[in-house]
């Protein structure tokens, strides 16, 4: 019996790493989806950026960590949820917007939880350094932001100097993952808790307009 248990549990991470990742798909393509409209792009525009926002951190993940092919060309899901989603920023962004003032950036902090979660579990699971972990848990949360930014010719908020705080939440959310991962206390909720404490700093940043330190000497 407590070995059958045992396999259960150990089956379920897996599962609940796919989940996650999966909504952060959803979350992020949401975001890149109502920035093509805001931009006014057609369907092939919005649902193109839909896609890289959604799959270009997680690419940039897999790459980096050699696992190949990437698993946004390897399960059907990871191009189904967010086209799914890219339809649904096509056609229902008025009702979005109209109940989220600043939508692209609630969807955006969403996705920015869940994948510096992934990211790093995954990092952890290929052997890296916690170092380097906590780094790939950054780039993936990040990466998506960064390309949709610069396909809709924006500046990505992450290179803006009056940027609110990006990195620095995801920075943070990886390195807890890291330091509960190598004392054994990673759980589902450990893991959702994360997710949502780094969605809360990213939302309280873009609302209270926290910003990330200058150099010294320099003014914004």
């Amino acid at each position: 019996m407590l070995i059958a248990l045992a396999d259960f549990a150990t089956g379920l991470e897996p599962r609940l790493e796919r989940s996650l990742d999966l909504i952060g798909v959803f979350t992020f393509a949401i975001s890149g989806g109502l920035l093509g409209v805001r931009k006014g792009f057609e369907v092939v525009g919005v649902t193109s950026l839909a896609l890289v926002t959604a799959l270009g951190g997680g690419v940039l993940r897999d790459v980096i960590l050699g696992a190949t092919p990437p698993t946004a060309f390897s399960d059907v899901w990871y191009l189904i949820v967010p086209l799914a989603a890219a339809a649904v920023a096509f056609v229902a962004h008025a009702v979005v917007e109209a109940h989220l003032r600043h939508g692209v950036l609630f969807f955006d902090a969403a996705g920015l939880g869940l994948f510096c979660v992934t990211g790093t579990v995954k990092a952890s699971a290929f052997g890296v350094s916690a170092v380097g972990a906590v780094l790939i848990g950054v780039i993936s949360a990040a990466g998506g932001g960064i390309i949709r930014d610069v396909l809709a010719n924006e500046a990505p908020s992450i290179f803006q100097r009056d940027s609110t705080l990006y990195a620095i939440p995801a920075a943070l959310g990886a390195t807890v993952v890291v330091v509960v991962l190598r004392n054994d206390l990673y759980s589902g909720t450990v893991a959702a808790a994360v997710a949502i404490a780094v969605f809360l700093i990213r939302l309280a940043a873009i609302r209270f307009r926290l910003r990330a330190p200058m150099p010294l000497g320099t003014s914004r």
